[in-house]
């Protein structure tokens, strides 16, 4: 492919050229003729004319981008199945107006791909309009997605993925895979919708859990703990809780029946 565009550090732009990944990546959605694909950052078409090739119903491609927007809108200017999206991702998403049962593609900017994972997360209508998420990360952020408790990498984004998601790693990608060429590897994760069995009513309170909990990572959660709720000791008893723990230490099952408790009380 040749690049006759300046990547753009403020849109984390890398461009993935290596063919044979891009095969790999698109085998996972298991695309069909009646499949609607969401692509999240569409750059120079790579992905899309390959998702394109597999005869899907529709492709809807976002790229926030001028730019590349015009040059995505000349290249596919013969294909009806596909319409070019110049906007911010996060419109889309707040709009939900593409359909259902969705199968979205991103090989996500750096910079914001936590926060646009989290935005897919935290959709109001649960199940949500989307069918799969199949998403490049930088490797440090899949890691800390995919971790288990007692874990360096267990954190806020880990408890949150997987209160909603079923998560897969698939494979890394080596950053020879791009232009230009990033600093880290990658790796490709996949998610796919669950219907959980913790009710969470509003799920801005399990982040407020998850950062007042971890804002202290390395000590005890005792004052943490007391401090949503109000010094009340009884709480930690109700939910057989250890308050000398670390946040790591507890499970993900034990961040979502808090969560729950903390709704109860002060909802």
């Amino acid at each position: 492919m040749d690049i006759i565009y300046k990547a753009k550090k403020k849109f984390g732009q890398n461009f993935l050229i290596d063919q044979n990944i891009i095969n790999k990546i698109i085998k996972i959605g298991n695309i069909e003729n009646n499949t609607t694909i969401l692509e999240i950052g569409a750059g120079y078409g790579s992905l899309t004319n390959k998702i394109l090739s597999m005869n899907p119903n529709k492709v809807f491609a976002i790229e926030k981008d001028n730019k590349l927007a015009s040059i995505l809108i000349n290249k596919f200017k013969n294909n009806s199945n596909i319409k070019i999206i110049n906007d911010d991702v996060f419109n889309i998403i707040k709009k939900n107006n593409l359909g259902k049962n969705i199968i979205v593609y991103g090989n996500l900017p750096y910079n914001i791909s936590t926060k646009i994972l989290s935005s897919l997360i935290l959709i109001d209508k649960w199940p949500p309009w989307y069918q799969n998420l199949i998403f490049m990360f930088q490797k440090e952020v899949a890691d800390r997605i995919i971790a288990k408790e007692n874990t360096k990498n267990f954190g806020r984004l880990s408890i949150l993925c997987n209160w909603r998601l079923e998560i897969k790693k698939h494979f890394n990608v080596t950053k020879n895979c791009f232009f230009p060429k990033p600093k880290v590897d990658s790796t490709i994760l996949s998610f796919k919708p669950k219907k959980s069995k913790f009710i969470i009513k509003n799920p801005k309170n399990l982040e407020t859990i998850t950062r007042v909990l971890f804002s202290n990572r390395r000590k005890m959660i005792n004052k943490n703990f007391l401090l949503l709720f109000n010094k009340d000791k009884s709480i930690a008893e109700k939910l057989n809780l250890k308050l000398n723990l670390r946040p790591e230490e507890l499970s993900y099952e034990m961040f979502y029946r808090i969560t729950m408790m903390y709704e109860k009380l002060f909802s």
